[in-house]
C-alpha cells in the first residue's frame, strides 16, 4: 500500500469548483466504503480540529463512470497507515506526516494513477460560502456590541475590538446561507474581565446593535478574499474583508463569497439559556441572498 508523502494541494480557497486530478491512493474503509486520495482537489473537507464547515457536494468522474463524494474529511498518514478525522494522532504540520483530503465514495473502481475530474456543486458551495462569510461578519459585529462589557484588557479582533467571539466561542456550525455560534459565559470568561451582570436584560439591545452594524456593512458591498501562504492543505489561509476604513484579516480554512453584497440582508437572532449552571449565548446568523 503506497500512501502520499506530501499534503494534498487544495484549490477551493480560490473559489475553484472543478479540476483534473490524479488518484494517489484508494483503500476500503471498515464501513465498506472507499477512501480516495488525490494529488489536488476542489472539494472542501471537514476539519478534525474545528469542524465548523461541512464537506462540499461533489462528484468524481473517470471515463464514463462517476462517484458521488459521500463525505470529505481531513486525514493524515505517516506513509504506512491512513488516519481519518478524530483518529489523527498528531497535530497538523508534524514532520514526517502528510495531511490529506479524504474523499469517501461508496464503491470501488478507482486506482492509483487514474485521472479523475472533480466537480463541486456550485450552488451548494455558494450557499455555504455565504453562511461562512456572514458568520465572520456577525462575530465582528457582536464583538463591537459587547466591547463596553470588558473591565480588563484582552486580545483584540481584526478591528481592534475586544475579541469576545474568540475568547468565548464553544462551537460554530456553518450551513447554507446561515450559521449557528454558541458562546459560554462561564467563570473563565468572567475571570478574563467580561461583565455578565444584566446580560439577559440587555439581550434585545445587543441584538439590535449587531443587526444595525450588519446592515451598514452589507450595503457597502465590501470586497472579500482568501489569502493563502501556499496551496497545501496545511498552509495558513486568511479571510480578508475590506470594511470601510479597515481591512480585516482572520485565520480561516473555509470558503467565502467575493463581496458582502452577495449576502443580501444579513441578520442575527440572539438567545440565552442555562447549560449545567453556565449561561450559554446562541447566535443564529442568516443571509437572505
Amino acid at each position: 500500500m503506497t500512501l502520499p508523502t506530501e499534503d494534498t494541494r487544495v484549490l477551493y480557497p480560490s473559489g475553484a469548483v472543478d479540476t483534473q486530478a490524479t488518484v494517489l491512493h484508494s483503500e476500503k474503509l471498515p464501513d465498506g466504503r472507499f477512501a480516495v486520495l488525490l494529488d489536488r482537489t476542489t472539494v472542501h473537507p471537514v476539519d478534525a480540529g474545528w469542524p465548523d464547515q461541512g464537506p462540499d457536494q461533489a462528484l468524481l468522474y473517470h471515463g464514463a463512470a462517476f462517484w458521488p463524494v459521500e463525505d470529505c474529511i481531513v486525514g493524515a498518514t505517516d506513509g504506512s497507515t491512513l488516519f481519518i478525522g478524530d483518529d489523527i494522532p498528531v497535530a497538523k504540520g508534524t514532520p514526517g506526516w502528510a495531511f490529506v483530503v479524504v474523499h469517501v465514495v461508496d464503491a470501488a473502481g478507482l486506482s492509483a494513477g487514474d485521472t479523475v475530474t472533480v466537480e463541486v456543486d456550485e450552488d451548494s458551495r455558494v450557499a455555504t460560502s455565504a453562511g461562512h462569510t456572514a458568520c465572520h461578519l456577525a462575530s465582528l459585529a457582536l464583538n463591537g456590541a459587547l466591547a463596553n462589557r470588558w473591565k480588563k484588557e484582552v486580545r483584540a479582533d481584526g478591528l481592534g475590538q475586544p475579541d469576545f467571539d474568540g475568547l468565548a466561542i464553544d462551537e460554530s456550525l456553518i450551513g447554507p446561507n446561515a450559521s449557528v455560534d454558541t458562546y459560554r459565559l462561564g467563570k473563565s470568561l468572567r475571570k478574563k474581565g467580561f461583565v455578565v451582570d444584566d446580560f439577559a436584560e440587555a439581550l434585545v439591545s445587543i441584538e439590535a446593535t449587531v443587526n444595525a452594524t450588519l446592515a451598514a456593512w452589507t450595503t457597502t458591498d465590501a470586497a472579500v478574499r482568501i489569502e493563502c501562504d501556499g496551496d497545501l492543505l496545511t498552509d495558513r489561509r486568511y479571510w480578508v474583508c475590506e470594511l470601510p476604513g479597515h481591512s480585516v484579516r482572520i485565520p480561516c480554512g473555509g470558503t467565502h463569497v467575493d463581496s458582502l453584497g452577495q449576502l443580501g440582508a444579513a441578520a442575527v437572532t440572539l438567545a440565552l439559556h442555562d447549560q449545567g449552571g453556565t449561561n450559554v449565548l446562541t447566535m443564529n446568523t442568516s443571509a437572505s441572498r
